[in-house]
């Protein structure tokens, strides 16, 4: 037990309602705080880790033994900050200096499946289970299912079955969820739907698998703990060893998750749960907002809330937006933020010709803020999905701004886009031995050894593209051999120069897309990265030019987190805002606030989604500090249009900016200007051999 604390001061830094939070409970009749169920309601920016760390620091300081508090986070991290925190509150409120010593330690600390982890092993015998188990992360659990998927025969189906990965997201959002797997395929997976009775026999034989080799994977160790709670001696047994029971972003968890907390106290008592119900945005990770919205009435009498509201993030102009925007979702805690002496300027609302104007806008807006004093590591883009920031990314590495990228592969990376280039890469050099045995191998049945055969036989024609049907692929190849043979002809015979080259571009993209579903799942987004693709090569005059300018300076060379200071001492942030959350900025840009993005075409007919898809946009707008501005382009460009015709569709504004919300920002127009570099007038005629004066050299 904590000493009696020499300053009582420790709490003074808090506002009213951090401080009700922190404090929440009464003196205990055996010492300690004794309280019921508490629900903090915090809304962004208003210190919601501050306050956390303050009620378990107080908790410590009123008596509380460190040992009977359990503390539940989401990640690693943020059960290490909170401890950090908590030692630091603590060692002020006894007047401790730092003398490397620590004051209080919170040894039931930390995330969901860490703490399950730990007390599996400890009733592992009640469970059936060795207590040597071991635990599989994400890339382990989904051999295991390849491997049972392959024993089922599942994988040699003339059908196309879902690859592991999405395979153990099927059967993990079941689990979590508590759904019947004809539910999770029906909301999340439509296309597996006529596969349900083959997924059902393949996670029985996963399940089995990991059961006869003593293996848990993560969902496991959610699904042994609420399976062992479920039982009321062992529930007892369990919430008896905790006074205090404390769990950061109630809003993320599941319905497993979720029964645990109310098993260990079912009447709530020491139960502190803290959250945003207008930043669930985690419905794919199986988040049930439910959770947070039903908490106070899982209780008699119902559970104390308490709401945060002073905001110490944003300007006054960004929350009038922000709050305006929520007001408009139908189930929710009413709140409203507000600023101390922070007015600013509304939030820009800025109306884009096209994408180019859109990454035009963004990169002038970022460059004028750099140079006003707002370094690039202060600002953001954030974006709904990865592809969105395609066009972007390229103007960035253009004009010589270094990024990092949070939340998907950075473009050029992505494993379809580097397929749809290799085929364009090896029509411009057919002895581009890298790029010649990446399309081959995209073929059925064409492994490494067919791919170096068919190599080797193309050298003795020089590597002329026409040969190419010369050699005999093997069976399983069929008609796709056939048709590839006839693209690369094509490509191979086409003009350096070549105007209006990316008609092949186009035919590459046609003779791929097969390959792309049969080899990847989620085809529609890879697709739309591939649109994206054929729109930027618009830009440039020839397939040469092209090529050469991606492969000289690619995002991912200048878009890497730099190491070296001397290489790069700033960069921009690029996120999805899935991976923005908890996150905060002094500028912010948010791309594509058009129906369709905001909310998302796959949303449409859904109430919930809609409503998540505009917590989404919520949590976006609230990460600016200073400065915001939505991008809402007029125009996106399109694949399916005739090719003499407009290739546009023309983009309506999100149903989520209401004219209320209009009123509370600056409206913005930015066109865009097209690149055109001249030719050159005369060039000579005389060939140098600079290759063989290179060779000589050596």
């Amino acid at each position: 037990m904590v000493a009696v604390p020499q300053r009582d001061d420790y709490l003074d830094t808090l506002n009213p309602a951090q401080r009700a939070a922190a404090e929440y409970g009464e003196a205990g009749a055996d010492g300690g705080l004794a309280s019921g169920p508490l629900l903090v309601i915090a809304g962004a920016g208003t210190g919601k880790t501050m306050t956390l760390a303050h009620r378990v620091a107080h908790l410590v300081m009123s008596g509380v033994a460190p040992e009977r508090i359990l503390l539940l986070t989401f990640t690693r991290r943020a059960a290490e900050e909170m401890t950090r925190r908590v030692e630091a509150i603590v060692r002020k409120a006894m007047g401790r200096g730092d003398d490397g010593r620590k004051v209080v330690a919170l040894p039931w600390s930390g995330t969901f499946h860490a703490i399950g982890n730990r007390l599996l092993r400890q009733f592992a015998a009640n469970l059936g289970l060795d207590p040597a188990f071991s635990v599989l992360d994400r890339g382990d659990s989904a051999d295991v299912m390849d491997v049972v998927r392959h024993e089922l025969g599942l994988s040699a189906s003339r059908r196309r079955f879902p690859k592991k990965e999405t395979c153990l997201a099927i059967y993990s959002r079941t689990v979590n969820t508590g759904d019947t797997l004809s539910r999770t395929l029906q909301d999340g997976f439509p296309w597996c739907l006529d596969l349900e009775a083959e997924l059902a026999e393949l996670f029985r034989g996963y399940v089995r698998r990991k059961q006869a080799n003593q293996l848990l994977d993560y969902d496991d160790l959610l699904l042994y703990w609420q399976r062992l709670v479920a039982e009321p001696d062992f529930a007892a047994c369990i919430g008896a060893e905790f006074d205090h029971v404390l769990v950061d972003e109630y809003q993320d968890t599941n319905r497993l998750q979720a029964s645990i907390l109310l098993a260990l106290k079912p009447e709530g008592e020491g139960l502190t749960v803290v959250g945003d119900d207008a930043q669930s945005i985690y419905s794919f990770r199986a988040a049930e907002i439910d959770n947070i919205l039903g908490f106070p009435d899982q209780f008699m009498p119902t559970a104390n809330v308490i709401t945060l509201e002073e905001n110490y993030r944003s300007t006054q102009a960004i929350l009038d937006s922000a709050n305006c925007l929520i007001a408009e979702s139908e189930r929710q805690y009413r709140k409203d933020l507000y600023a101390t002496d922070r007015p600013g300027t509304k939030p820009a609302y800025v109306t884009v010709e096209d994408s180019d104007a859109e990454a035009d806008y963004v990169v002038t807006s970022v460059l004028a803020n750099r140079e006003a004093g707002t370094e690039l590591k202060r600002q953001a883009v954030l974006f709904r999905s990865s592809h969105h920031s395609d066009r972007l990314e390229l103007e960035l590495v253009r004009r010589n701004i270094p990024y990092v990228k949070y939340g998907g592969l950075k473009f050029l990376e992505a494993a379809h886009v580097k397929d749809l280039l290799a085929i364009l890469k090896w029509a411009e050099n057919p002895r581009n031995d890298i790029a010649a045995f990446r399309v081959l191998k995209l073929l059925p049945g064409m492994g490494p050894r067919y791919a170096a055969r068919c190599y080797a036989r193309l050298g003795e024609s020089d590597f002329d593209l026409g040969r190419l049907g010369d050699f005999v692929p093997p069976a399983a190849a069929g008609a796709d051999w056939e048709t590839l043979v006839a693209l690369m002809a094509g490509l191979g015979a086409a003009s350096l120069e070549e105007a209006g080259w990316q008609a092949q571009l186009t035919a590459a993209r046609g003779w791929y897309r097969s390959q792309l579903e049969r080899l990847y799942d989620n085809a529609e987004t890879r697709e739309a990265d591939l649109e994206q693709l054929e729109q930027i090569a618009g830009r440039y005059a020839t397939r040469e030019r092209f090529l050469t300018e991606l492969t000289l300076d690619p995002p991912s060379k200048s878009g890497d987190r730099a190491g070296d200071p001397l290489l790069d001492e700033d960069y921009l942030v690029l996120s999805t805002i899935h991976s923005a959350k908890g996150q905060e900025w002094d500028a912010v840009f948010v791309l594509n606030v058009t129906d369709g993005n905001f909310p998302s075409e796959f949303a449409t007919g859904d109430a919930a989604r809609i409503e998540e898809e505009r917590r989404l946009l919520y949590v976006a707008m609230t990460r600016a500090r200073q400065s915001l501005a939505l991008l809402a382009p007029l125009r996106f460009h399109v694949t399916a249009q005739h090719p003499q015709g407009d290739r546009h569709v023309y983009g309506a504004r999100s149903r989520f900016v209401s004219d209320r919300l209009l009123a509370t920002m600056r409206p913005v127009f930015h066109g865009s200007e097209q690149d055109r570099a001249g030719a050159f007038a005369a060039r000579p005629a005389r060939r140098i051999d600079a290759g063989a004066e290179f060779l000589d050299r050596w």
